[in-house]
């Protein structure tokens, strides 16, 4: 596959806001973000310690963007993959790229309903023992 040679995968210290939510967008992602609050998306550019990026002839085609402490976890936040290029193993690579940073960490990633048959797939192991608080009041 030639149009797989010319990606290239980096590490992305700025990554730029808007072509975040554009790659969001043209994503499965994009409905499960606040991709209409630009601050928002721009705290979560510039407040992740690790991005890693994959970019087709200078476009933004794939993003991985997680919080780490490079030692005990790594968690993937954001995986998105734009649609036109799924399912050619981006999303896979992105992850592996990520976990080459902090190796020794556990990488852990909520999966988002589209695509919970995915990470089996690709060897992840599911665990059920995840608890989310969106909101303080909840807290009994």
């Amino acid at each position: 596959m030639k149009i797989m040679d010319d990606i290239i995968y980096k590490v992305e210290n700025n990554l730029d806001p808007s072509e975040f939510i554009d790659v969001l967008n043209r994503s499965t992602l994009g409905v499960r973000r606040p991709v209409d609050d630009f601050n928002r998306i721009k705290k979560m550019c510039e407040s992740a310690n690790l991005i890693v990026i994959a970019k087709l002839n200078g476009k933004l085609i794939g993003v991985a963007r997680s919080i780490t402490d490079f030692a005990y976890c790594t968690y993937l936040s954001d995986l998105a993959v734009d649609k036109d290029y799924q399912k050619k193993g981006i999303g896979k690579r992105l992850i592996e790229e990520t976990k080459k940073q902090a190796p020794q960490a556990k990488l852990i990633l909520l999966s988002a309903p589209a695509t919970v048959d995915y990470y089996p797939k690709i060897g992840m192991k599911k665990h059920n023992h995840c608890f989310i608080l969106d909101d303080i009041s909840e807290l009994k």
